[in-house]
């Protein structure tokens, strides 16, 4: 076995280690050609510029105006983005820094949703995952300076609040591929990026502090207050051959949360007092959630460029986090108490849709929980770049990456009733008011403010539970380009072409043991006040105080736990899934004209071809005389992806660009939805075989796309654009019932008890399919303009302005989440029909001010239950507004010192979700408003 497991290492090796010799190659040949081509650089032909070099010269113009030009703070960044979008050559947005270490918002995320046909989905408060275009994250990938990077959740979509703002210098969208664009998504690539030492003309030293305030106040034993800090270098050395760039960022981040909760499903089950056919839940909880997030991260690049004919890159970023936070709450079950007491309704209200409202619940027996959850996560990415350009005009570029995250969770519950002495349950009567744009309100007739009356005892959900899921995703690639100039006879619609090779080789492993939390020898007990932190105030769900203590201190004094995955139904929740990819890719870019019409772009294919495969367990009740025993499983596919892909567009007169895009696109399955993992067993009365879990042999999402822009510049400071764009997605995948699923070799060894018939071959599996796909199709308008164009008298003013309308006919199912969005079609998840971006500013004499709001329509979000499992749930559209004013001294003694205010969520938006209809409600969250205030110095 072990001779094995090596070869299998060293085979998984071999093609990044081939790719650090020919980076090594490279090198050698550069060293020994320096002198000829310095002696010979002037009469050599210009090199050509691919797609990327396009980018890489408007990052690094924009990059330089920060030294050469007047233009700063918000004009800056704006200016900056508008570049990038002119030069490229395909379809793309774009987010600059208005300085080095200064994007315009707080998170990355929350700048990338402000971007045309982008919206974000707040998880804790925070925007962390994308939707480009309608379509989920799932269709969208994420780069690094250009390289494809892991993620720490079960999926490969990136958390985006995990990447400081402070680190990067901006972010581009492409939202029509090219050959060249290795990793590409199917809905958009969004390519996070670092800064370029050399790109800067002299030293650049910038500090960041800045202190927050959460609006909802200090809690239990959280404070409502943090801080973020963050320090930038920027270099040149040894006649500007030599630069380094390094940062760091610090980040301490309250958890602060008020919610009102109620069960899925809403149904039509028959309550006693309620009118028959009404629409209720089965329970309902109030909580307060405390803690905080702390995130370190680094960035670091060291960029040698010895001549102009080659540059030489390593860059490296590692960050790591931890979210500590507890829900103290208040739940109670509407359908069962536990004991033989009926529970009833009394007075109960019913709207004309059908749906209770309200009404008074008796002989409930409510808990008290403490819910803790604590999160490390840690991510490592670093490449090294060659380039080298030769005589011939030929460039040669060698990339070699490696990307690492981790995640460890512990989750665990504590149940609290108050104590049934014999003979004397202390059931209550509890008023309740549903509501869906407010917290539904709970009103007991007990105090369940006392934590000496409260004690750790089975209850109807136990006496707590627990888990520990892990996740592990490695990512090593090696990439080789070469471009060529383009012969003489094909120089008028040729500019140059390019071949590449890319190899990437992925490996996403999941764990996560479980178990029942349960009372010690000691029996049910109190809590301590050595564990007891400040009571937690629920009034704004009508209860008033709750005791809020330290759950993992509870546990480990009064509790016992013992997690395991050898049960039957956590053994397939660990698994393994590998993905190797290769990638061939040929592009011509064009510099042409039709009609005298300028013309440039590209015209290219991608060859893709993939290897994935799953290993995995799963418990088969019939092994060992009906014990029961573990079997491996395993699965995979080979599949080759021809992904064409044109870019066209044409200069027109008065500064007007006219693009054209035509693609195949590709987005690869979830990674979760891949694994082998199953649940199996065989029906003793039929002999019929059954299991539900992952699919190792899905294909991908496969789509054919064409995009169409108009977009009118004003130079570099302003411009309007209409896109369309329309996606044939081939199929979908979701979770489908497959009958007559061939368990033949699930069944080989079965040996039926006695009076039960012999196993059928063949019986129904349900696991994710690829199924039907659709249409999809939208329409973006987009403005940035400086209001001095308008008239002087607006100098300073300006707006930035978005509004994406998109439609499908796409629906799907998905059986797991049916208690929450049922069980017909649905929707595409993250589709918002309509999405809005809105950021107006002023800036002059070095005062700025900006106020800014990102608003989408209603959609179906993805959330993650208690299970760890994906759920989705209708999501209530929402609007968020955040302002900021500052002023920066351009001289005297404070200048390069800038101040800064800022308010992110400054109406309090909640975050609410609904079942079916909206007067059915979920959720209804408040994170609260954040107030900021800090200080920035650059010298």
């Amino acid at each position: 076995m072990k001779t094995s497991h090596a070869s299998r290492e060293l085979f998984r090796m071999q093609p990044v280690a081939a790719g650090c010799l020919v980076t090594l190659a490279l090198m050698a040949g550069a060293a020994h050609g320096q002198q000829a081509q310095a002696q010979n650089q002037a009469a050599a032909p210009a090199p050509a510029q691919t797609e990327a070099d396009k980018q890489a010269a408007a990052k690094a113009a924009a990059d330089r105006q920060l030294e050469t030009v007047t233009v700063t703070g918000i004009r800056r960044g704006i200016e900056a983005a508008i570049s990038v979008k002119k030069n490229s050559d395909a379809i793309v947005e774009a987010v600059s820094a208005e300085d080095i270490g200064k994007l315009p918002d707080v998170s990355i995320a929350e700048s990338i949703a402000r971007l045309p046909g982008l919206s974000a989905q707040r998880v804790a408060g925070r925007a962390q995952v994308i939707s480009v275009r309608g379509l989920s994250p799932d269709f969208a990938t994420t780069l690094l300076n250009g390289r494809e990077v892991v993620s720490t959740g079960d999926n490969r979509s990136v958390e985006f609040d995990q990447y400081p703002s402070e680190l990067l210098s901006g972010v581009v969208v492409y939202k029509t591929p090219f050959a060249d664009l290795v990793g590409q998504g199917l809905s958009g690539t969004i390519d996070m990026q670092t800064v370029r030492p050399l790109n800067f003309s002299t030293r650049v030293v910038t500090l960041n502090a800045r202190g927050q305030r959460n609006s909802l106040g200090k809690a239990a034993n959280a404070d409502a207050t943090g801080n973020r800090l963050s320090a930038s270098y920027i270099d040149q050395f040894a006649d500007r051959k030599v630069g380094v760039s390094l940062g760091y960022a610090h980040q301490e981040t309250p958890t602060q949360e008020e919610q009102v909760g109620l069960y899925e499903p809403w149904d039509q089950s028959g309550r006693t007092g309620l009118p028959t056919g009404t629409y209720n839940s089965g329970g309902i909880k109030a909580l307060r959630r405390t803690g905080k997030t702390e995130r370190d991260a680094l960035m670091g690049t060291i960029e040698f460029r010895p001549t102009q004919n080659w540059t030489s890159v390593v860059d490296g970023f590692w960050t790591k986090a931890k979210q500590e936070d507890t829900a103290n709450q208040f739940e109670m079950s509407m359908t069962w108490n536990g004991n033989n007491a009926p529970l009833d309704w009394s007075n109960p209200t019913v709207n004309n849709n059908g749906t209770q409202t309200g009404g008074t619940l008796l002989n409930a027996y409510p808990l008290v929980r403490g819910m803790y959850n604590k999160r490390d996560d840690k991510i490592v990415a670093a490449g090294w770049n060659n380039k080298l350009k030769f005589e011939s005009g030929l460039t040669l570029t060698a990339d070699v990456n490696y990307s690492k995250a981790t995640r460890k969770e512990l989750s665990l519950e504590n149940n609290t009733q108050l104590l049934a002495a014999p003979g004397a349950i202390p059931l209550d009567n509890v008023k309740l008011a549903f509501s869906s744009g407010d917290f539904s309100q709970i009103v007991p007739g007990r105090s369940y403010s006392d934590p000496t009356q409260l004690y750790l005892q089975n209850t109807i959900y136990g006496s707590g539970y627990g888990k520990l899921p892990s996740v592990k995703d490695d990512l090593a690639g090696f990439k080789l380009v070469g471009n060529m100039p383009a012969p003489e006879a094909m120089s008028g619609w040729f500019s140059d072409f390019e071949a590449g090779l890319n190899y990437a080789d992925r490996s996403k492993k999941k764990r996560q043991p479980e178990g029942n939390i349960n009372v010690g020898a000691q029996g049910n007990t109190a809590i301590g006040s050595e564990f007891q932190y400040s009571p937690v105030d629920l009034s704004f769900a009508g209860l008033g105080l709750i005791p809020a203590w330290n759950v993992p201190g509870a546990v480990g004094r009064y509790m016992t736990f013992q997690p395991t995955e050898s049960l039957n139904y956590l053994i397939p929740k660990a698994w393994d899934v590998k993905e190797k990819s290769t990638t061939v890719f040929l592009q011509a870019n064009i510099d042409s004209s039709t009609f005298g019409i300028p013309m440039r772009g590209n015209v290219g294919l991608q060859a893709v071809h993939t290897d994935q495969s799953s290993q995995s367990n799963y418990w088969d009740s019939t092994l060992n005389g009906g014990a029961g025993g573990v079997k491996p499983i395993d699965g995979g596919k080979k599949y080759t992806d021809y992904l064409p892909a044109l870019n066209l567009s044409w200069q027109l007169p008065g500064d007007q660009t006219v693009r054209f895009a035509l693609a195949k696109q590709m987005a690869r399955p979830r990674v979760e939805q891949m694994n082998a993992g199953i649940e199996f067993g065989v029906d003793g009365a039929t002999g019929k075989p059954g299991a539900s879990g992952g699919n190792p042999t899905l294909n991908p999402w496969r789509a054919n796309a064409v995009d169409l822009s108009w977009e009118k510049y004003f130079g570099n400071k302003a411009y309007v654009a209409v896109a369309g764009y329309f996606k044939d997605l081939r199929s979908y995948i979701y979770k489908q019932t497959v009958d007559n699923y061939d368990f033949s070799r699930f069944v080989t060894d079965y040996v039926p008890q006695p009076g039960q018939p012999p196993a059928q071959l063949t019986g129904n599996f349900t696991a994710p399919y690829n199924g039907q796909g659709g249409q999809l199709r939208g329409l973006e308008l987009t403005a940035s303009l400086p209001l001095e164009l308008v008239t002087p008298a607006l100098k300073g003013f300006g707006i930035t302005a978005s509004g994406t309308f998109n439609s499908s006919n796409i629906t799907i199912r998905d059986p797991d989440s049916a208690s929450s969005v049922g069980s017909g079609p649905i929707t595409l998840p993250g589709l918002s029909k309509r999405v809005y971006n809105l950021t107006a500013y002023y800036e002059a004499n070095g005062f700025e001010f900006r106020v800014s709001q990102r608003k989408r329509s209603d959609f179906i979000g993805e959330i993650g239950n208690f299970n760890g499992a994906r759920t989705l749930r209708y999501v209530v559209g929402e609007s968020i507004v955040d302002a900021q004013i500052g002023y920066n001294f351009t001289d005297g003694p404070l200048k390069g010192l800038g101040l800064l205010a800022q308010v992110n969520n400054l109406t309090d938006e909640a975050y609410r979700t609904y079942a079916g209809t909206k007067d059915r409600p979920l959720e209804y969250v408040k994170w609260g408003r954040t107030f900021l205030l800090g200080a920035t110095y650059k010298f």
